[in-house]
């Protein structure tokens, strides 16, 4: 019998909270909807929403990722195409190529290496904005964009340390000369907007896992 007296007692409880509702001005549904808030609580603010995929959704920090991979993208653009440029020979003038040495090869693979894993992160944020996880889910990016960075920032402070003895053996004011000092400027520079992307993935990681 008692059984039986507790869903009556709840359906009682049900039409006198949307009685005192009509008596107050809100319509049944509205009192309706009441209820059902307070059985489940709202969301919190900090949780992502999937309708809230817009660009100002996302936080700064995603924002400044993407900047900071475009610099990486434009920086061992320029370190590859230096190495390139005092290459050509032409008919007055002979220049020496940058495959004559083996360490500028070596510079050219990094920087074009470099090129094309802040081409692929480009891409992957982008569509992480436009559409979230749809490319990789966002447990395996932080740990892939941990490690690879972590990967590529060695490899660019080898090469710029590979560079900077064949510069002493070139002579002054030639193509390759300058081209070269260019080039390991500009990875340097790759280096930094690596190693800042870095710590950002290492926070995004510690984040994920600590908290």
């Amino acid at each position: 019998m008692e059984k039986v007296k507790e869903p009556v007692k709840e359906e009682r409880e049900h039409v006198l909270a949307i009685a005192c509702g009509i008596m107050s001005g809100v319509s049944p549904g509205a009192a309706n909807s009441q209820t059902q808030r307070q059985q489940f609580p709202t969301p919190s603010p900090f949780s992502f929403s999937v309708t809230s995929t817009s660009w100002s959704a996302r936080p700064s920090i995603h924002h400044s990722n993407l900047f900071l991979r475009f610099l990486v993208l434009l920086f061992s653009f320029i370190s590859a195409l230096t190495l390139v440029a005092p290459s050509t020979k032409k008919k007055d003038q002979q220049s020496p190529s940058f495959t004559q040495y083996p360490e500028l090869i070596y510079c050219f693979i990094v920087a074009i290496l470099a090129f094309l894993y802040a081409a692929f992160q480009l891409f992957k944020g982008i569509c992480d904005i436009a559409h979230r996880g749809i490319l990789i889910s966002d447990m395996t990016s932080d740990y892939l964009s941990f490690v690879l960075d972590q990967l590529v920032g060695y490899l660019l402070v080898s090469s710029s340390s590979v560079a900077i003895p064949i510069i002493r053996h070139f002579e002054k004011s030639t193509p390759l000369w300058k081209g070269t000092i260019v080039s390991t400027s500009m990875s340097f520079a790759t280096f930094l907007a690596v190693a800042i992307c870095a710590l950002l993935s290492g926070y995004k990681l510690c984040k994920r896992i600590v908290w």
